[in-house]
């Protein structure tokens, strides 16, 4: 290889690791009522991590029976070897897990192999490629268990090692931490819309007497409105979606329905003309909402930016006063929302709701004094989020764009004084 240093060797990956497990190849038996045991699926490993917080569990019989080839803890890399084929992540916590189907996990040997290392191997092309040669299957792509024994790694020294992970990790960490303030930030914001709308207590709330509604008790001066008279609906762009920058950004169902937020890295593109694009361009404080497959769940537009929104989504435009954006995004994500959307959905397999049933619901409205205190201090909430969002991008770009280099060799550290920090074991 061009530029590689003499000391980097080829080393089969069973040989660098202490062990090398695949899932049991079929379904466990998972259960509503959350538990300690916590079953890994594809879909929790992604870039570089294994995501804990939308997990499927088990009782303690299944836990026992499907880790008797052994059980995950923290430093193991996971691959996924089926839908999709390579993503990667590694275990970063000591909670109780187990693998689910369609995963091999790998456990570094630390006389020979530095686990974050692996983790940043197994993201650059020299594995990545060995792994979509492997893979096979004519409608869904996949390796089989053996050749997940078969990978070969490009090795530099193990202190060599130490200092890539240690480089990457620093990234990841800086990633992980202002992650979780970002979700410290979006529970402080539906908090406050709880106690504000929910509990009524705002500003001055002791001096307001309550009075009846058709929602019940309210504080005098504020009124009960339907969605439908505020708003004005839209329904999306039907087009298919391109990783390729043909056109706008295309905002889906997927890009809003896990978050209150919107990752603008990883929403795709789309062709349109100019009428078109005219008719669905996206500006800040739009409100979209889901009608199909998961209809309800809704995301707001904070940037200025090039994006249209698709046919499965419906945007809402505010047309009176006595609503502000984010005080409408935080009704919308209110528990008295979502449980009104689940009951009006139709739909036996896959649920939908129409732009009727979308707005068709009474909602509390303010006075125009709380109205603004409220959008004061979310604005100021949201604005630290979303600079902590741009700050993990431009994280996610740097780390991606040193990961190759550094794995192949490319940038020499050997030479560089780094400190080591946690290996994650």
């Amino acid at each position: 290889m061009k530029g590689q240093n003499s000391l980097w060797t080829k080393v089969l990956i069973k040989d660098a690791c202490e062990s090398i497990i695949d899932c049991v190849n079929k379904t466990a038996p998972a259960i509503e009522k959350p538990t300690q045991y916590k079953m890994i699926r594809t879909t929790n490993v992604k870039a570089g991590w294994v995501n804990l917080s939308a997990v499927k569990f088990v009782n303690e019989d299944v836990y026992k029976k499907w880790t008797r080839r052994g059980k995950p803890r923290k430093g193991d890399v996971i691959l996924t070897r089926e839908a999709p084929l390579g993503e990667v992540g590694m275990l970063r916590s000591n909670d109780t897990v187990f693998l689910g189907q369609r995963l091999v996990q790998y456990r570094a040997d630390p006389e020979k192999l530095d686990n974050r290392f692996l983790l940043y191997s197994f993201q650059g092309d020299f594995l990545q490629g060995q792994i979509k040669s492997l893979g096979s299957g004519a409608t869904v792509e996949h390796m089989r268990v053996p050749d997940a024994e078969k990978l070969i790694l490009l090795l530099p020294p193990l202190l060599t090692q130490h200092k890539i992970g240690a480089i990457l990790s620093a990234y990841d960490d800086l990633i992980e931490n202002n992650s979780r303030r970002i979700k410290i930030l979006e529970e402080m914001a539906q908090a406050l819309y709880r106690e504000w709308f929910v509990k009524f207590r705002y500003p001055g709330h002791g001096k307001v007497k309550m009075v009846e509604s058709e929602l019940g008790m309210v504080p005098e001066g504020w009124g009960v409105k339907k969605l439908s008279t505020l708003v004005d609906t839209q329904y999306g762009y039907t087009e298919s979606a391109s990783e390729d920058e043909i056109g706008p950004k295309y905002v889906r169902g997927m890009d809003i329905n896990k978050t209150s937020y919107i990752q603008w890295d990883t929403v795709p593109f789309c062709p349109i003309n100019d009428i078109n694009h005219t008719k669905y361009k996206l500006k800040i404080g739009d409100l979209i909402v889901i009608r199909m497959a998961d209809p309800g769940k809704v995301g707001i537009i904070e940037k200025d930016i090039d994006a249209v929104f698709a046919s499965y989504l419906i945007r809402l435009n505010i047309k009176s006063t006595r609503i502000s954006p984010y005080f409408l995004f935080y009704f919308l994500l209110s528990d008295q929302y979502q449980s009104y959307v689940t009951g009006a959905s139709t739909g036996t397999t896959r649920k939908s709701a129409s732009a009727g049933v979308i707005t068709d619901i009474y909602m509390i409205v303010p006075t125009d004094n709380i109205l603004i205190q409220f959008e004061k201090q979310i604005s100021t909430i949201r604005h630290l989020l979303n600079n902590l969002l741009e700050n993990n991008s431009n994280l996610c770009r740097t780390r991606n764009l040193l990961v190759p280099k550094l794995i192949s060799g490319k940038i020499d550290v050997s030479n560089i004084e780094i400190e080591m920090g946690e290996k994650y074991t």
